[in-house]
Formats: C-alpha cells, sequence, structure tokens
C-alpha cells in the first residue's frame, strides 16, 4: 500500500467521522432526552419561533445519523480488524458512498427543516413592528 491522495482521502472521511458522530450524537441527546432547543432549525444563530414544534425531526435526525456514522466506523474497524462483516463494508467504494450519503442527507435535510421553521416572509417589511 502506497501512500497517495486517494489513501490520505480515505483516512480523512474515516476519522472525520468519529466527531461528526459524537456532535450528531450529543446533539440529539441534548434535543430529545434533555429537551433543550437552543439548536433547533437555526437561522442566522436564531432560533424560530417555535422550536420545540421542530425538535423531534432534529432530533431524530441527528439520533439516525450518528447512529449510522458509528455503524460505519465499528462496521469498518471490526472488517479490517477480524474479517467479520456486520453490513457492506467489504470495499472503499461501498462504506465511503455510506457515510458520503449519511453526511449530505444530514445537510440537506437539516436545510429542509430550518426552512421550514424560518419560512420566508413576501411582500413590504412594515417598519414600525420591527422596531
Amino acid at each position: 500500500m502506497t501512500f497517495d491522495v486517494g489513501v490520505a482521502m480515505t483516512w480523512i472521511l474515516f476519522l472525520a467521522l468519529f466527531p461528526m458522530a459524537f456532535f450528531w450524537l450529543r446533539r440529539a441527546h441534548k434535543v430529545l432526552i434533555k429537551k433543550d432547543y437552543s439548536e433547533v432549525a437555526l437561522k442566522g444563530g436564531e432560533s424560530p419561533a417555535n422550536p420545540a414544534k421542530f425538535a423531534l425531526p432534529v432530533g431524530l435526525l441527528n439520533l439516525a445519523t450518528g447512529a449510522c456514522a458509528v455503524w460505519i466506523i465499528v462496521g469498518v474497524a471490526l472488517w479490517i480488524a477480524t474479517g467479520i462483516e456486520i453490513g457492506p463494508f467489504k470495499k472503499y467504494a461501498t462504506w465511503s458512498a455510506l457515510a458520503g450519503s449519511t453526511i449530505w442527507i444530514k445537510i440537506f435535510a437539516d436545510y429542509i427543516i430550518k426552512i421550514q421553521a424560518h419560512p420566508f416572509k413576501f411582500g413590504r417589511k412594515n417598519k414600525s413592528r420591527e422596531q
């Protein structure tokens, strides 16, 4: 195995799954268990008018993506160390596709939830209400 750009990118992707899984599972714990809605559907650092309404989808999204990242980490490590398969992790193309799809699904789903929580307002802004 020679060290080249492909090997470096493989390691970067695999090692990046560790902090992502940690933050996603921690956020799911904060939202679902502790009922802390301070990080739910933020737009420009501001929470929506009713963050509790969007807490369950955000919490479940973080739980699902965090669990998928942990499954990929454990599956790849277990297959490399022992040859035991707990998923489709024999080939790099398979587990990297799962990891990449998980990351992109999380990004798009967070964006969709944020857009639903902070809808666009059309028309003129009333300056007397903003002040």
